[in-house]
Order: C-alpha cells, then structure tokens, then sequence
C-alpha cells in the first residue's frame, strides 16, 4: 500500500468519490441511501469539512484517483453532543483488506487530537465482519445495536453501533 498516499480532501476528489458512495448505495446495505446521491449533494457534503475543528475528511489516493474516504460529521444536532462525533468510512471495491481503513483512520484520529472531542461513534449495517473487526481494531467497542431500523433491498437490517473514547 506504499503506493496509496493519504491526505485532506479536495473539490477534485468528489466525482470519484461519489462514485464509490453510489455503488455502496446501489448495491449493498452498508448506507440507507435508497437513490443514487448527485454531485450537488456531494459537494454540500464538502462544505461541512474544515482543515481543523471536529469535522474533517481524508481521502486515500492511488495513481492520482481517489479510492476511499474517513471522515468525521455531526453526531446529533443537540448542542450537548459536540464533544461526539459520528465516523464514516468507505473504500472502493477491490481496495479492501490491505490496511487502507486503518491508515486512512489514522490520519483522521491524529489530525483530530487536541479537539474538543470525548467519543467517536460508528454505526455499522450488520453482517459487515470487515468493518466490524476495522471498528475494533481501532479501538470501537460495541456499545448496543438498533433491530431492524432500516429497509432496503425488501428487507430490514440492523445497525451495531460502535464507540471509542477520543482521544
């Protein structure tokens, strides 16, 4: 993976990066979308990364194009949760299980150290054993589960949700 660089996020990166998103949204449970998401939506979802503060975005580059993506976002909206922030990460198919997520996690937990932040939560579809083991292998540990909170695909999945003591 020494061919994978990690860095920020940039407008450049969008395109690819919703089309890693869109597949996900296509063709698995892993995010709740139920339609493809359009550039606009993407680039709205830019503007809520900074350089510094508890939102931020790293992307994993290979051969110039983006192939996945760890960021940070809002836990809630209630003002008594912005010590939390809620984690997300996605990689391209055919980029898993080469320590991409663990570096791209990494980057983001050390640009985010000195924050004002006391726990990073992760919301994962289950069965998702990759993401699962990534989530505790960083330090998640599940803290309880929602039953059936979502349906796609003719069916109702369940989200584990996973917690980490930040920093």
């Amino acid at each position: 993976m020494s061919e994978v660089t990690i860095r920020r996020i940039e407008p450049g990166d969008l395109p690819a990066l919703l089309a890693i998103y869109n597949y996900y949204v296509v063709h698995t449970p892993v995010t709740f979308d139920l339609e493809p998401r359009t550039l606009a939506q993407r680039r709205e979802w830019l503007e809520s990364f900074a350089p510094t503060g508890r939102y931020q975005c790293f992307v994993a580059v290979k051969g110039g194009a983006p192939i996945g993506w760890a960021c940070t976002g809002k836990f809630k909206e209630k003002a008594a949760y912005e010590t939390s922030a809620e984690t997300s990460i996605y990689l391209a198919p055919g980029e898993r299980g080469r320590g991409l997520g663990r570096r791209l996690y990494e980057a983001l937990f050390a640009a985010l150290a000195g924050e004002d932040l006391h726990r990073l939560y992760a919301g994962i579809t289950v069965p998702n054993d990759a993401s699962v083991a990534l989530h505790e292998k960083m330090g998640f540990g599940l803290v309880g589960s929602y039953d059936e909170v979502g349906r796609k695909f003719g069916r109702f999945w369940d989200v584990a949700w996973f917690a980490r003591a930040f920093p």
